[in-house]
């Protein structure tokens, strides 16, 4: 069978048995991945903007990642962390406690997918403050489980056919998105008001009494990635802190490197309560978890929080090895070049054509949001569909994202190379270039 055929086969076998409610955005079988770069059945190869959607910031199979697996794969695959507990799980706790930011004790518990350590936030901190309350951010993305679902703010797909969502769930507008402030101010002259806000929403919304937590995600990942005010997360923190609510920040997307500090939230200086954390933490297996303060974690009692298959050994191993990478390689110095290098380029893009609104981030991660008049900011989504479309037809992968779906990111691999990444780039403002000529901009 010649490789055409094969990805024919495939593609018939994937209409007849797995269901359309579970997309996929390229048409592409992958046959092997190698750091930054993707090769499929036919044989094509593709440089990777997308990192399985930021799970890959060490790369596609990394070699101590690979190493890690294959050396546990011999020992033990699963015994359940609750009833035999195995060293890579206390040894990966460890390591993360130590990594996450401040100085209070801490403590870990490890699941299986992002949508689960949310979900185990939000049940840590209704046990430790006996609310009820939820608050999380218009714009944001916490998962697809029944709770995650409900604080998830984009309806369709997300939402859409599949209520009635879970019960004392508030969303705050998130005033702090700077391009398109609803509050029609201008930062820094604004003093961050958009958290200030919040203490209106308590009155209309949600009495701070009932809030058991706030959610919030320190550079919206499918809203665009969305960089707050400096000041918002230090006001948000003292709000939390005044009514004994406990903090979450969402690091699912944003953590590991990807900003170029291990966790989003050190940019901003402030100590979040507990972090939900996952993508990038496994370097491709699936790999979740919750760290947090230990007074806040202990809180729950035995058997209230875990699962069959959380902090599988495999997937611990393999988080162990990722820790490994960015201590021993200096991936996060590597991260803050590759921002560097992609935010000069972006701000060229930004430069040269107009219907580039902006351009933001935090270190690697990095977006470009389209219009159709940068007066107007009016949201143009087909340059983005357009622009994804012939990257991906001239061998680059990259996804949308954005309320509008307006906006470009990239989530590369960390490991990427310069001449990845400067072709990857190339092909981008090439897509920019033909897409906006199509559209007559």
């Amino acid at each position: 069978m010649n490789t055409t055929d094969k990805a024919q086969e495939l593609a018939a076998l994937r209409d007849r048995y797995v269901p359309k409610g579970h997309p996929n955005s390229t048409p592409f079988f992958v046959e092997s991945a190698k750091g930054a770069i993707i090769r499929d059945v036919t044989g094509r190869e593709f440089i990777d903007f997308v990192g399985g959607i930021g799970v890959l910031n060490v790369g596609h199979c990394h070699p101590k990642v690979v190493a890690a697996i294959k050396d546990q794969a011999g020992r033990y695959l699963h015994t359940c962390s609750m009833v035999t507990l195995y060293e890579p799980y206390v040894m990966l706790a460890k390591r993360v406690c130590e990594a996450a930011p401040g100085d209070a004790p801490k403590k870990a518990i490890f699941v299986n997918s992002g949508s689960e350590a949310v979900e185990n936030a939000v049940k840590i901190a209704r046990c430790h403050t006996g609310r009820q309350g939820v608050i999380a951010m218009k714009n944001a993305f916490h998962g697809r489980t029944l709770l995650t679902m409900s604080m998830t703010s984009k309806v369709k797909p997300y939402k859409y056919r599949f209520g009635p969502m879970a019960a004392e769930v508030y969303q705050y507008p998130y005033y702090a998105y700077c391009y398109r402030c609803p509050l029609g101010l201008t930062y820094p002259k604004c003093g961050a008001a958009c958290a200030d806000k919040l203490r209106e929403f308590f009155i209309g919304s949600a009495a701070p009494e009932q809030v058991a937590c706030i959610v919030a995600e320190p550079v919206q990942g499918e809203g665009g990635f969305v960089v707050p005010p400096a000041e918002f997360f230090v006001k948000l923190r003292a709000i939390c802190d005044e009514f004994g609510i406990v903090f979450v920040a969402d690091e699912i997307q944003s953590g590991f490197g990807r900003t170029a500090k291990l966790f989003a939230m050190e940019h901003f200086g402030v100590v979040p309560d507990l972090m939900s954390v996952a993508k990038s933490m496994g370097g491709g297996l699936p790999l979740a978890g919750v760290i947090g303060r230990a007074d806040i974690m202990d809180s729950v009692h035995p058997g209230g929080i875990g699962g069959t298959y959380g902090g599988n050994p495999l997937a611990c191993r393999a988080g162990l090895a990722v820790m490994d990478i960015f201590e021993q390689d200096n991936l996060l110095a590597k991260a803050e070049r590759l921002g560097a290098a992609i935010k000069r380029r972006f701000a060229a893009f930004k430069k040269t054509y107009e219907i580039v609104g902006d351009e933001r981030g935090l270190g690697a991660m990095r977006a470009l949001e389209f219009v159709s008049d940068r007066a107007t900011k009016a949201p143009l989504p087909e340059a983005a569909k357009g622009i994804a479309k012939y990257c991906q037809d001239h061998g680059l992968l990259v996804l949308s994202c954005g309320n509008f779906g307006n906006c470009i990111r990239v989530l590369m691999p960390l490991v990427i190379t310069r001449d990845q990444l400067d072709r990857g780039l190339d092909i981008l403002e090439e897509g920019i270039r033909e897409v906006a000529k199509s559209l007559g901009k």
